[in-house]
């Protein structure tokens, strides 16, 4: 296939794995070894050799770690990793060309108020943003931002089941877990900006059905479950990422039905994004000390419907199996769109 003109459609990709690496420049794929690092981001410094078809030695400027990329690799890679400038030189660059991005320059790039240009440059191109290299512990960072400006590959790290890897299940999930969804129309708009209209939304839990014991152990005392309801917004134009939080009352020794439907348990969210937002529901048990996670679902706030609605629930791994089987929550949904103010 031919890396001129648009990029192959999800359709065309299907059963295909696609890689990322770095195509030679300047030369064919099959006169030079290329070198790849994680990080496109970072200026390449210092001198290093790397081996032509002649098996001559050529010397050329490479990071401080360099990895020899075989030349028949390289013609196997459909995305070419180069380093960001500006965006002017960006969108030059061929369809095939992307960026990766660490998170840190994701919130600075908002910052510094290029989120519409980066919006435009996604709407032709690829970008992957990764978590940053200092999270030793394998943590996450909150996907929100990346996916406002429409990078397509958000990288989180999958061995640490925490909110954000929720919120990238719940993400998928609209999709039937495919691997891919539609970005958002307004993402797609070049020459004007269209922003979603703000709703205003008010959650009520009513009850819960079958929520097992922390881990979905068999033994054990009963739970006293409560529910944190959390708003996952984002403002990309001002670089703000809102998390908004409430917490129900706590029903005493009771995880078979316990019952909240108190105006204690009812609570308002303004939905800045609601294209991007996401709605997240996670029962705890109260306990002395640290209280122990039981269950969560996270829903797209685009995905929400009015009314009385069953949420079904899912274990820290984001499965429903075993005890899981049948954990849900009764909660009363109401949104309507933010009125303008005159």
């Amino acid at each position: 296939a031919s890396l001129e003109g648009p990029l192959p459609s999800p359709e065309r990709l299907r059963g295909m794995v696609v890689l990322k690496g770095r195509r030679p420049l300047g030369a064919a794929a099959d006169d030079v070894a290329v070198y790849d690092s994680d990080d496109d981001e970072s200026l390449l410094t210092g001198t290093g050799s790397v081996m032509t078809g002649a098996n001559t030695m050529s010397t050329v400027k490479a990071s401080s770690v360099d990895i020899k990329i075989a030349p028949q690799l390289a013609r196997q890679t459909l995305f070419h990793g180069t380093m960001f400038k500006k965006w002017e030189d960006s969108m030059a660059n061929p369809r095939h060309h992307m960026h990766s991005f660490s998170e840190s320059k994701v919130r600075s790039l908002c910052r510094s108020r290029q989120s519409r240009s980066w919006i435009v440059y996604n709407q032709t191109h690829m970008s992957r943003t990764y978590p940053a290299g200092k999270r030793v512990d394998s943590s996450n960072y909150n996907p929100m931002l990346a996916w406002a400006t429409g990078c397509q590959m958000v990288a989180l790290n999958f061995q640490t089941s925490d909110a954000a890897l929720r919120i990238n299940d719940g993400r998928f999930r609209e999709n039937g877990n495919c691997g891919y969804i539609l970005k958002p129309s307004h993402l797609m708009v070049k020459d004007r900006d269209i922003d979603p209209a703000p709703v205003q939304m008010t959650i009520k839990v009513l009850t819960g059905s079958c929520l097992p014991k922390p881990k979905g152990k068999n033994k054990g005392e009963c739970i006293d479950p409560y529910v944190l309801v959390t708003l996952f917004d984002v403002n990309a134009n001002e670089a703000k990422e809102i998390c908004t939080t409430y917490r129900t009352g706590t029903v005493p020794e009771n995880g078979f039905f316990p019952i909240w439907n108190t105006d204690r348990d009812k609570f308002k969210f303004q939905v800045e994004n609601p294209t991007c937002a996401i709605l997240q529901l996670t029962v705890y048990d109260s306990d002395v000390g640290k209280d122990d996670f039981i269950a969560s679902a996270c829903i797209p706030i685009s995905c929400l419907r009015q009314g009385y609605r069953c949420v079904r629930l899912y274990d820290a791994n984001n499965t429903r199996s075993g005890a899981f089987d049948f954990a849900t929550l009764l909660i009363r949904i109401k949104m309507r769109a933010k009125q303008a103010e005159i």
